[in-house]
Formats: structure tokens, sequence, C-alpha cells
């Protein structure tokens, strides 16, 4: 797991010489990729939980929690439906790094998210988006692997 943890933080460090932000200078591959994570997170905010779904192949993975990845299309599903229930707006405010090897993609991007809990409590949450994605046979890209906690592992305890 060293390795694994020594390997992410070099390319974490590597990224801002390999990738390009917010479309500046991007390839075609990496600003298809970057639309693609765009359009899942204006759906997820217009609660549009058909067209989230679509954005995930049919056995992606996505870590809720950490430490906790879920594979259930179903289970997808009706997390992503609560979540939309506190009426999340999503902010990336240091922008997006995509890197794309043939046709597998990584992006990696902070984001912040405000929202309003059913009793009326404001929430709001912040983390590191670490999500692979691969081109489909269309051309168009979905995600395989999503994990909205990606930094969990550099905060100290």
């Amino acid at each position: 797991m060293k390795h694994a943890f020594a390997w992410a933080i070099s390319l974490a460090q590597l990224l801002p010489q390999i990738s390009h932000s917010e479309g500046k200078n991007m390839t075609q591959d990496e600003q298809d990729v970057l639309a693609a994570i765009e359009r899942m997170t204006q759906s997820f905010m217009a609660n549009d939980i058909a067209s989230v779904m679509a954005s995930y192949e049919s056995k992606a993975t996505v870590v809720f929690d950490p430490e906790q990845p879920v594979s259930d299309a179903t289970q997808l599903e009706q997390m992503f439906s609560g979540m939309a229930g506190v009426s999340p707006v999503f902010e990336y405010p240091s922008g997006h790094d995509v890197v794309v090897v043939g046709d597998v993609a990584l992006h990696i991007s902070p984001w912040t998210m405000s929202g309003v809990a059913p009793d009326g409590q404001e929430i709001s949450q912040a983390g590191l988006s670490v999500a692979v994605l691969r081109r489909q046979d269309d051309g168009s890209w979905r995600m395989i692997i999503d994990n909205p906690h990606g930094g969990r592992l550099l905060e100290t305890k």
C-alpha cells in the first residue's frame, strides 16, 4: 500500500506538468473527459439522477464514504437520489487535471459542496475527486471509478 500511496503523491506532483486545467491547451480527448465530468455535476445539481447514472458504466464503483465503495447500480441510484435531496451546489475552485492514455482517463479536482439538509440546516463538504473514465464504443466517456474522497490519505490525524 505504501508504494501505491507514493505513486499517487508522485502523480499529483507531476500532473501540473503533464495535464491542463480548465480547457486551456487541452487535447480534444481531455476536453471530452472534462465535459463528461461537468455534465455529471450539472445533472446532479439539477436532481437529474437518470443523467447522473448515465455518466457511469453499468458496473462502476463510487466511494460515497471513505473505504466504502459501492458497485450495485440500484444502490448507487438510491444514494445519488438521497444526496440530491440536499440541493447540492458543487464548485471546483482549483480547476481540473485530466490525463488521457488511450481509452482510459484520470480526472482529479478539489471540490466543495454546499446544500441544505431536509431540516433546513446548511451543510458543506469538501474533498478531492479522483475519477477514472473509459472511452465508450460511441466515443463518449463514462466513469468506472469515482472517489470524491481521494484526498483523505493526505489528512493528518
